[in-house]
């Protein structure tokens, strides 16, 4: 499969260079640089029996060749062929530089649309093929590839069967029973019927088997990662005990029914010999960090210590916040301590810290040696906290904060601090369960859906701009109450300066509309990072009311006082980057409100603004949004070296995945890890790169 191009008959260096402008480097790009669609061309009709409207093809002698330039930059090449049933003109559009290509009297095969214009029949830009005497048409279901400017269909269709004609199999990737169970044809038929299928059913059946098989080999190598670390002996905690049990009793609510399902999920994996691996999942607002938090407390109370790492400085500030606010009695219990009274306080000292980039030296060493000598048991941090410099005495539960914004090897690196640490991955981001399976597949997943009491669901309009000054009326109103409120404006590469204008233009107007008195902030992209969390800053203890922004405000920032997030240009957003900036209003138990802003009357707009209005459910978002945008690069999510599909769609195979899933499970429990990673691991280096590769076989 990795064998050379130029063993290819008929593929020499400059059909190669050719070959290589699609990224077609050797026999394996060649077979799985697969169709963007096919033409079925097994019927060809005589002229007369084509039917306006109908994509077909049919045959006819060239009996007219006409040019004509209407304006200048347009010029129409017009061939008229017939036979005895009737006469079809073929239109062709700036292609002047063909008119020698084609005689009268030469025959041509031709597909396209069928359409009646100016009193005739005529195809405008259909494939052309032109016969020699004697020779027939290529018939049947033929394959379209995608293409760039000097590579021609004929190029790659000779490359990719002149390969099939000299070869007659090809390696088969899945274990026999497999295949066998799944009554799958062979791998070598399965890639020919992809390139030139016999008919539209064995396509179907060969897309089926090679999706299947894209997906048992990504699972499998996400099922290997697993048990490489489930064969480690982790750090077994004991059953919850008082600390856990004190921590409940003193928090001010109840914790909903999803919050201490998974709880008792997180526990029961921490208690094992085997180091857990755990995807806690909730929507916005749902309280993912209370659950953290006992976490945090169980690992202390095992007499071990605990890392949140979170990916920008403001949210690990609040973070820290919260979790000092959570475990006040015991926080406070250090002061005592420090003073003497630590052998008749009952309660048990707990220490917490804050590591980020803005960390002073003084209280960075201070930091540094805690954390060496396990004077400090929690630590809140940035990137910070994989600098070479943090070592940890006893680190065994790192809680990552939004996985999707950190590399898998920078999670690695903290992880391998402690010995072999359980690993707690939060994210606010709703995945629909097919990605789930895909992206996280070397993790068990806990899922909190049930939001706290007393949360008002936030109420979403879509309004256009003339509702403009409608709206600052409604923002004065509700900051004259105390309340604060977020202005988001787009911001896409291709107009950034336009963009930042029109964000800068617009936080004057805000600035001047409300004279200063309730104190207008900007961030944008192009501002340092230190100049933007001063504004974020600002916002977040309620210094400016009101905030203009040309970037996705960070997930998970808190702010509790703020009660309207007004979206401009909302359709230039995805859904769930709208379900994002949703969550940050309606934070406490004030209404609160989501404007989308839209001028836009494309269809498409429409039906996702609907969206947004009909539900708060984030995971209804997240499956639409899938289904409106598609998978498209659906592993940057995850930032874990995976590729996009090939063939498989995550959204109408959710079925193959699944079963993909178990059977490689089964797999993996037959064979075990050492047969299993033999067996795999050169494909899953061809398909899944260095990356993925160090994280397995690290």
């Amino acid at each position: 499969m990795e064998e050379s191009l130029l063993t290819i008959k008929g593929v020499g260096p400059s059909r190669v260079k050719q070959l290589n402008k699609l990224g077609i480097t050797d026999i394996s790009s060649l077979l799985t640089y697969f169709p963007r669609t096919y033409e079925d061309r097994s019927a060809t009709y005589c002229i007369g029996a084509l039917k306006q409207g109908a994509v077909g093809a049919t045959e006819g002698t060239v009996l007219h060749i006409q040019e004509k330039k209407p304006r200048r930059g347009l010029s129409i090449l017009e061939i008229t062929i017939g036979d005895t049933t009737g006469r079809l003109k073929v239109v062709l559009f700036n292609q002047g530089y063909k008119k020698n290509f084609y005689k009268v009297g030469q025959r041509l095969h031709v597909y396209g649309k069928v359409e009646f214009a100016y009193g005739s029949l005529q195809m405008n830009s259909p494939h052309i093929e032109m016969l020699r005497e004697g020779q027939m048409a290529e018939a049947g279901i033929v394959p379209v590839y995608p293409l760039v400017e000097g590579v021609s269909q004929f190029v790659v269709r000779q490359a990719i069967t002149n390969w099939f004609a000299s070869h007659d199999s090809l390696p088969e990737l899945l274990p026999a029973h497999v295949s066998q169970e799944q009554n799958f044809m062979s791998r070598y038929e399965a890639f020919k019927e992809m390139h030139s299928p016999l008919t539209v059913e064995r396509y179907e059946m060969a897309r089926k088997q090679l999706a299947y098989e894209e997906l048992f080999i990504m699972q499998a190598g996400l099922l290997l990662l697993r048990a490489r670390e489930q064969d480690e002996e982790g750090v077994k905690m004991q059953p919850s005990g008082n600390l856990v049990h004190d921590f409940l009793e003193q928090l001010p609510f109840q914790l909903t029914g999803d919050q201490s399902k998974a709880f008792q999920e997180i526990a029961t994996d921490m208690e094992s010999e085997r180091p857990m691996r755990r995807l806690l999942q909730g929507d916005v607002g749902s309280g993912k960090t209370v659950v953290g938090a006992l976490a945090l407390i169980k690992v202390v109370e095992n007499g071990y210590q605990g890392a949140l790492m979170a990916p920008t400085e403001i949210l690990a500030q609040q973070h820290y916040e919260s979790l000092q606010e959570l475990m006040k009695p015991w926080l406070q219990a250090v002061a005592a301590e420090a003073i003497g009274k630590e052998e008749t306080s009952t309660i048990p000292a707990l220490k917490m810290a804050l590591l980020t980039g803005s960390t002073k030296t003084a209280e960075r060493q201070a930091i540094y040696e805690g954390l060496a000598t396990g004077a400090i048991d929690i630590v809140i941090g940035t990137h910070a906290l994989i600098q070479e410099a943090v070592q940890f005495k006893k680190l065994a539960l790192v809680i990552v904060d939004e996985q999707h914004r950190f590399g898998v090897e920078q999670r690695a690196t903290l992880q391998r601090k402690g010995t072999n640490s359980h690993m707690l991955v939060m994210t606010a981001t709703p995945i629909p369960r097919t990605m789930t399976l895909s992206i996280y597949g070397d993790l068990e997943v806990s899922l909190i859906k049930e939001m706290p009491p007393g949360r008002k669901p936030v109420l979403t309009y879509a309004v256009n701009s003339t509702y403009k000054e409608r709206l600052y009326v409604f923002f004065e109103k509700e900051m004259a109450a105390g309340h604060q409120v977020y202005v988001v404006c787009p911001l896409v590469e291709e107009s950034e300066k336009l963009d930042l204008v029109a964000a800068e233009q617009l936080y004057e107007e805000l600035a001047e509309k409300y004279n200063r008195k309730f104190g207008v902030g900007l961030v944008h992209g192009r501002m340092s990072a230190s100049d933007k969390e001063a504004v974020m800053e600002d916002f977040y203890k309620g210094r400016t009311k009101l905030l203009v922004s040309t970037t996705v405000i960070e997930v998970g920032v808190n702010v509790p006082n703020a009660t309207i997030m007004c979206v401009e240009g909302a359709e230039r957003f995805g859904l769930s980057q709208l379900h994002q900036l949703r969550g940050r209003v309606g934070r406490g138990n004030t209404q609160s409100y989501c404007i989308l802003v839209s001028d836009s009357r494309s269809e498409d707009s429409r039906q996702r603004l609907q969206v947004m209005t009909e539900t708060q459910d984030g995971f209804i978002v997240a499956e639409q949004d899938l289904l409106l945008r598609g998978s498209g690069q659906l592993f940057g999510l995850a930032q874990s070296g995976l590729p996009d599909l090939r063939l498989a769609n995550i959204l109408k195979d959710i079925d193959l995945l699944v079963a993909a899933r178990q059977d490689a499970k089964r797999w993996l429990g037959q064979v075990g890890f050492d047969k299993g990673i033999s067996q795999m691991k050169p494909e899953l280096k061809r398909r899944f790169g260095e990356s993925f590769q160090r994280i397995i076989y690290s």
